[in-house]
């Protein structure tokens, strides 16, 4: 639909605006030669997916962008919306998900027209907007430093990927210890900017349990530190420190009994484990 001649000197293209298929007019909201009308016409599409497609074209005026960017980040359920959903009739549930499938997308929504000139968006109010900025590689210093300082966490993130040269241990701290991703994944900015191993040492003692995961990046980990760690009350911070190498196998072999599986099956892999665990283990498993 998106790369289809658009012919816009009859009804087709005023009938695919009003097709009852969500994904047609999506597809038709990516139009590159999308006259103004029709453009106007699906912003205010009762789909959220279809309006955020037109929310994301370089052609949209400002107003009509803000317009949809309140719409979608207003138009939230109640966290616990899904428990309850039996009650919703079928069309009020798909509404719902659509809702919360266009607020994902908005999040991760990254422009590479906005990449492409980024100065303009460096102090944009959405926030895709100024992480397709912080992407770009050729940013002023000033807006370099102003993006790291971000106040949203996936855009110091994405920044501080695009300026590696910019970051040095103090700020991969204040990001590391700031990150939140927008959904479960494994990676962590320390995985990009490791840290010095003093720093590393520091927060295995830090409040923050996200921090003292930290610690065991430090290979070189003292034997007490890591013990401490096997003992941490968050079991995050005992199933990172089951995979180190310098914790002793005294330590290591309890973490089979861990009340957290996860914990318990990280340890079971460790290929540190004494021959004795690996065949009790075996032997529990009637293998």
């Amino acid at each position: 639909m998106r790369h289809c001649t658009l012919d816009t000197a009859t009804a087709t293209a005023h009938r695919l605006a009003e097709d009852p298929n969500d994904e047609v007019r999506e597809e038709l909201a990516e139009h590159p030669d999308l006259p103004p009308a029709l453009r106007d016409k699906l912003a205010q599409d009762p789909n959220l997916r279809v309006a955020l497609r037109i929310f994301a074209r370089q052609d949209t005026p400002e107003p009509t962008r803000a317009a949809i960017h309140a719409q979608i980040v207003s138009d939230v359920p109640p966290l616990d919306w899904l428990a309850d959903h039996q009650a919703l009739d079928d069309d009020a549930l798909d509404r719902e998900l659509t809702g919360e499938l266009a607020r994902a997308e908005l999040r991760t929504l990254r422009l590479p027209w906005v990449t492409a000139d980024p100065v303009p968006y460096a102090d944009s109010p959405y926030v895709c907007f100024r992480a397709s900025a912080a992407m770009s590689d050729h940013l002023p210093p000033q807006l370099v430093a102003q993006l790291l300082d971000d106040e949203e966490s996936s855009v110091r993130t994405t920044m501080a990927l695009h300026a590696r040269d910019r970051i040095d241990p103090d700020t991969a701290e204040r990001i590391a210890r700031t990150y939140r991703p927008d959904k479960m994944v494994s990676w962590r900015p320390a995985d990009d900017f490791p840290l010095p191993a003093d720093v590393l040492r520091r927060l295995a003692t830090d409040p923050d349990p996200r921090m003292r995961q930290l610690a065991p990046c430090d290979p070189d980990l003292p034997v007490e530190i890591a013990r401490r760690l096997a003992a941490d009350p968050d079991h995050m911070v005992r199933r990172t420190i089951a995979t180190h190498p310098r914790l002793p196998a005294e330590d290591l072999t309890p973490l089979l009994g861990d009340p957290s599986e996860s914990v318990a099956a990280t340890a079971a892999a460790n290929p540190n484990l004494p021959t004795t665990g690996m065949h009790q283990l075996l032997a529990l498993l009637g293998l």
